[in-house]
């Protein structure tokens, strides 16, 4: 099966021109414009896609981000597999600033974003059960191993609607709930990325313990900055690896997204089929085009 790699970068990482850069596309989506122009870059002959999630200028706040739009894009180029990677605070006392954690379960207290693709005339319930694909994160082992960063292999995410900081009554209760990371964007992206039948897996660079530790008790831009510009740098050499390790590896298709629709396909309008294009090629396929039997 053929397979290709898109990285999201988050805050910090707004471009890649260590890589070989092919072109760039400007893609329109039934859901809008993506959050940037989407580069084609290449590292030792292999294609990649990269494309800055919050813009190659930082103007789009974690709740301004089209995450429908940019995951329809890399459909168009077909993108099988992201890798994500973001800036996150510690909520555990054993994963420091500058750790980077392989993230591999989700809670979403966002309240202000659109999480599926399915909300108009058609529903369909996916799996979240296990969020991140097995391979890719085994990948993101290997990479930050060879990388020699400080990492941790697991981790739970807790994506907040912001762009505020969290209080200190908010930090402690996610530490209760178990969290080992808090971020602003990894939701709805891996929830839209199961949606759109692409393997996903999520690397946090920590930069901060946002503001439960009484030694660092509060977390301010000021303060990460450095910690944050570290640990871009150290991201660009951890995805060489990553695309190295990927090139030569066997991933499994283990999605089909097809057999979560409970809407019968006789009742779904002609519009949301064509909107839903991109997402799901065969759906569209069997519906407009009539080979459905």
């Amino acid at each position: 099966m053929n397979k290709t790699l898109a990285i999201v970068g988050g805050s910090g990482l707004y471009d890649l021109t260590c890589f070989e850069n092919i072109k760039s596309h400007e893609i329109s989506t039934p859901w809008g414009m993506p959050s940037n122009k989407i580069y084609e870059l290449s590292y030792e002959k292999t294609k990649f896609f990269f494309l800055p999630r919050h813009g190659s200028s930082h103007t789009l706040s974690p709740s301004r981000v089209n995450y429908r739009a940019n995951i329809d894009a890399f459909k168009q180029l077909n993108v099988t597999d992201v890798l994500s990677i973001s800036a996150v605070g510690s909520l555990n006392q054993n994963i420091n600033p500058g750790a980077f954690v392989i993230i591999d379960q989700y809670i979403d207290q966002t309240k202000m974003r659109h999480s599926s693709f399915f909300d108009d005339g058609i529903v369909a319930h996916v799996s979240m059960a296990y969020p991140t694909d097995d391979d890719l994160m085994r990948i993101a082992e290997a990479s930050l191993i060879s990388s020699n960063i400080t990492f941790q292999k697991g981790g739970t995410y807790l994506c907040m609607e912001g762009p505020q900081f969290s209080s200190l009554a908010e930090s402690k209760l996610y530490q209760s709930w178990d969290c080992d990371v808090i971020g602003m964007t990894n939701m709805p992206e891996a929830k839209l990325c199961r949606e759109a039948d692409i393997r996903y897996v999520s690397i946090g660079m920590v930069t901060d313990y946002d503001c439960w530790n009484k030694n660092f008790f509060n977390v301010t831009v000021d303060n990460v900055l450095e910690i944050l510009k570290s640990n871009t740098e150290k991201s660009k050499e951890m995805i060489k690896m990553f695309i190295s390790y990927y090139t030569n590896q066997k991933i499994d298709n283990k999605l089909d997204i097809y057999k979560s629709i409970v809407t019968p396909l006789s009742n779904i309008k002609k519009d949301t089929l064509i909107k839903l294009k991109n997402i799901l090629p065969k759906l569209y396929k069997d519906v407009i085009k009539g080979t459905k039997t």
